[in-house]
């Protein structure tokens, strides 16, 4: 009697405890869009010279997700600002991790790119630590305020993953042309690539890389149905056609707008929160360069609406279709690379000698000279070297990367290709902000992009972060 007794207990206690074990498997979700619009007279820099913010057309957010599976929370940020420099993304960490148990490795903060916000940091900027400004310590408290809000939201919840396609939006802006007029460089050199050529130039021949048209999409939901958040990634640079002196998100900020309004989240409490992140766009924008003669002419802010409105429309169309599961792993790993900062050579700083003796509005070779030579000048009082932070996410089956560059579209091709999880997709600006990541082939050619000043680090950096990016993947990937 006793021995039957006891083994009933102990098979009551163990339901008891494997119904609880599955309990605390039950992914849990939470998320917010905090205010993060500056106030007005606030240096705008999206162009090269900064202007004063005189009207806010629509407000910016920090869109703050977080997951937890029991045993692991993540916390995933976009924030509508051209760029997060690393020690205002450290400073959300700090706090984030002050206040919740989430570690900064497993939280991930990211910058849309719009050109119409107010940032810490201007284009001509170095990017080695700075003092923090009063709106980035500002946009650090709004970040972790946020994180903190969706944690307080966090409700059993399921997740789903969706891949859509529009390729009608995205444009590599690199082309190779024949005419050595468009290809003059600041340097007193001449390129093999112009970015944003003059558009139906007779010397244009070829794009000078891909394009990335897909739209990768997690859908989030309560364990009902209600729509907690949508984190989609598109690979497109900001599309601008703003007023001068406007706050603006850009298409990003539509995209949410308008996807809340097709999968009829609009009135759902607590808020839904849809969010588009910026994909490796380094080298892609929305300018068709080789246009119909009969091309529509657009006003403002109309070609930003129409392209949220075609992404949202394709997102809305794959997501009908999705399947959730409200049980994934969870996992994320960050790590410091060191890479060496490119130096000028004796003809480039003879040159710039030179340029500078003109006087205003008269160069050599290329307008920007002058910008560029001041550019080069920080290089003098910097360090050899900068750290820059890399990371990867794991969603159950689906792999996010994070690089702190505008990075080329080339670099996030290969790393959907070679990860080792089912689903893919990289965040750029993430972590950190330090100008453009060209491949080492583009560097090659040339361009905007490659420049020294508009790029700042060793030639080879591309390949040195991607290996570490696809280490980091196997190693959450095995981790089960």
């Amino acid at each position: 009697m006793y021995v039957r007794t006891t083994m009933a207990l102990m098979f009551v206690f163990g339901c008891m405890f494997g119904a609880s074990a599955q309990d605390n498997r039950q992914l849990k979700a939470g998320a917010v869009a905090a205010n993060i619009t500056p106030p007005l007279g606030s240096s705008i820099i999206g162009g090269f010279r900064p202007i004063p913010a005189t009207h806010v057309h629509d407000d910016l957010f920090a869109r703050c997700i977080v997951l937890d599976d029991g045993s692991t929370r993540i916390a995933i940020v976009v924030a509508d600002i051209l760029g997060i420099p690393r020690e205002i993304a450290d400073l959300a960490k700090k706090q984030i991790s002050k206040h919740t148990e989430i570690p900064p490795s497993h939280v991930l903060i990211s910058a849309t790119h719009t050109h119409s916000a107010a940032t810490p940091r201007g284009p001509q900027a170095v990017f080695w630590p700075d003092e923090v400004s009063e709106y980035g310590r500002f946009l650090a408290q709004r970040i972790s305020d946020g994180v903190r809000r969706a944690l307080n939201q966090l409700e059993p919840a399921k997740i789903g993953w969706g891949l859509a396609e529009e390729p009608n939006e995205v444009f590599n802006r690199r082309w190779h042309a024949g005419d050595a007029g468009i290809l003059a460089n600041p340097f007193g050199g001449v390129d093999r690539v112009r970015m944003n050529p003059p558009r139906n130039h007779s010397s244009l021949d070829v794009p000078a890389g891909p394009t990335d048209p897909e739209i990768c999409f997690l859908s989030i939901q309560a364990t009902n149905g209600r729509p907690i958040a949508l984190l989609a990634n598109y690979s497109l640079h900001y599309v601008g056609g703003v007023n001068t002196g406007d706050i603006s998100a850009d298409y990003f900020g539509y995209f949410s707008q308008y996807i809340e309004q097709k999968i009829g989240a609009a009135k759902v409490e607590p808020k839904f929160v849809g969010v588009l992140s910026n994909g490796t766009s380094g080298d892609i924008n929305n300018i068709n360069f080789q246009p119909a003669p009969d091309s529509k002419r657009y006003g403002r802010y109309e070609k930003m609406q129409e392209v949220a409105l075609h992404v949202a429309t394709k997102v809305h169309q794959a997501y009908t279709a999705i399947k959730y599961e409200n049980q994934v792993q969870l996992g994320a790993l960050q790590k410091d690379i060191q890479l060496k900062l490119r130096q000028p050579s004796e003809a480039m700083l003879k040159h710039f000698e030179e340029a500078l003796k003109l006087p205003e509005g008269k160069f050599i070779s290329h307008p920007m000279e002058k910008v560029y030579a001041s550019r080069i000048a920080k290089l003098k009082d910097g360090p050899d070297s900068i750290t820059a932070s890399i990371q990867v996410i794991r969603i159950g089956d689906t792999g996010i990367s994070a690089i702190p560059f505008e990075t080329f579209v080339e670099i996030g091709l290969r790393l959907k290709a070679q990860s080792p999880f089912k689903n893919s997709f990289t965040i750029e600006l993430a972590n950190g902000w330090y100008g453009y990541l060209p491949t080492p082939e583009h560097h090659r050619l040339g361009g905007y992009e490659t420049w020294l000043g508009t790029n700042w680090v060793e030639i080879y950096a591309s390949d040195q972060i991607t290996t570490e990016l696809i280490q980091m993947y196997h190693t959450l990937h095995n981790d089960k």
